[in-house]
């Protein structure tokens, strides 16, 4: 009997460990996508309850309209015109924590990067590396705009109470 018991106590512990193990950097990314709520922000749909598994990823059609000005969540896919697709893993990876762009423009400050900074190295590059494996969407999102610009797209809107100034001012 306390052997039986020892033989399940083992199996239980050391399951998880093996299957772990079998994990492979591109299925750590997705898990770790979906864990960030990637989705939330990044594919079309999500803010009206209406996302659709085609276009995963692909950019918002809602806008963050921030005090810096407005910006709609890009197109996370490997799509070469209106996503990720030129970008290399490592380009991703620096962007995920330093929060700047390839072309040295910095993310918008509602993007968490502060958050993937403190994630290991191999969890960015198994994101990055998830983001790369994906079927490409083509779904072009509007270039940001400068504050006090008039969006022509939803957007939600983030209101500082009055008196407080914009982080970073």
């Amino acid at each position: 009997m306390h052997v039986m018991q020892g033989l399940v106590i083992s199996m239980v512990c050391l399951c998880p460990a093996a299957l772990a193990a079998a994990e492979t950097p591109v299925e750590r990314g997705k898990y770790l996508v979906q864990f960030g709520g990637c989705n939330d922000c990044h594919s079309p749909g999500y803010f009206f309850g209406k996302t659709t598994p085609e276009s995963y990823l692909s950019g918002s059609d809602v806008g963050f309209q921030l005090p810096s000005g407005t910006f709609v969540p890009p197109n996370l896919t490997p799509d070469d015109e209106t996503g990720l697709g030129k970008w290399t893993e490592e380009e991703i990876v620096n962007a995920l924590q330093t929060g700047v762009r390839p072309d040295g423009r910095v993310l918008a400050e509602i993007m968490p990067w502060r958050a993937f900074a403190k994630l290991t190295t191999a969890d960015v590059k198994a994101i990055a590396g998830f983001l790369k494996s994906m079927e490409p969407v083509s779904h072009e999102v509007p270039e940001p705009l400068g504050p006090g610009e008039k969006p022509p797209f939803p957007v939600l809107t983030i209101v500082l109470p009055e008196g407080m100034a914009a982080p970073g001012k």
